[in-house]
């Protein structure tokens, strides 16, 4: 039997070595060799970008097995996938009474839910919804516009002490940076924003610090605590990863849901009106 000689062996050894190295450099253009993220022109990590995150957080936070959706015409593909979850510890911290509320708010999650009927989702939840989002960054602010409801919020960098005169849906964030991570505090929500599906839910003291840090050229680590004296016995946090959506021509499309639940939402008032004719 033909045996090839070693020098064959070795040669191919090395191309693979070589275009190893090759796509290693190619592809990590973003670190610098001491580990930074690449700048922009004031010195600052570069996030920039169209960013997702992949996973089933945005049906609950917490760990959770699979189970059959709330559209049962749907069959599997209206089904919930089962979770990891991303909340440290496993469990967030409720309160007795809290935790009943939170029981409460899944049973009746079509109903309650403020995502169902196309309102803004608030923070911490719109960065891991299952749609992209888009960071545009300059020195003095940086936005964060999101693919649902064509959502949107500025992180303010210039103004540390401006205080925002009323709540919003999208809270209100002010940032800075820590060395390599943008940390933003972001305070202002309002009652009525949902962590997920599951109806993991907050009160108006809730306070939510992010921190996103690059990890690679595709893809940071995002960070959130999250404060609440009022609904939780201690902070809570959650973390995950997000990933650079590098498709061609990637872009932030249309999703403006409330022509979608107009018939879910008021539906019943034209009806009536029909028949009182």
């Amino acid at each position: 039997m033909h045996k090839p000689a070693p020098v064959q062996t070795n040669r191919a050894e090395a191309v693979v070595a070589r275009l190893l190295l090759l796509a290693a450099t190619l592809a990590a253009p973003a670190l610098a060799q001491d580990g930074r993220a690449e700048r922009t022109p004031d010195g600052n990590p570069n996030l920039n970008g169209i960013w997702q995150a992949v996973g089933t957080a945005h049906w609950n936070v917490e760990g959770h097995a699979a189970e059959a959706g709330p559209v049962v015409n749907m069959g599997a593909l209206g089904a919930i996938p089962a979770g990891l979850g991303v909340v440290e510890g496993g469990e967030i911290p409720y309160q007795p009474w809290a935790l009943e509320r939170r029981l409460q708010n899944k049973a009746d999650w079509l109903k309650l839910d403020p995502v169902v009927k196309c309102y803004m989702p608030g923070v911490p939840r719109a960065t891991y919804m299952p749609f992209p989002f888009q960071v545009v960054q300059t020195p003095d602010h940086i936005l964060f516009t999101y693919e649902f409801a064509s959502a949107s919020r500025v992180v303010y960098m210039d103004r540390p002490d401006f205080e925002h005169p009323g709540d919003a849906w999208m809270g209100h964030s002010r940032g800075r940076w820590e060395g390599e991570t943008l940390v933003i505090d972001v305070t202002n929500h309002v009652p009525d924003t949902w962590f997920d599906s599951a109806g993991n839910f907050h009160s108006a003291a809730l306070r939510v610090e992010e921190r996103y840090t690059r990890k690679g050229p595709d893809h940071l680590l995002y960070e959130a605590t999250i404060e609440d004296p009022e609904v939780y016995t201690r902070p809570w946090k959650i973390s995950l990863p997000l990933y650079r959506r590098i498709d061609a021509n990637m872009q932030l499309l249309e999703f403006k849901c409330v022509e979608f639940v107009e018939e879910m939402m008021y539906g019943h008032l034209r009806k009536k009106d029909a028949e009182e004719e």
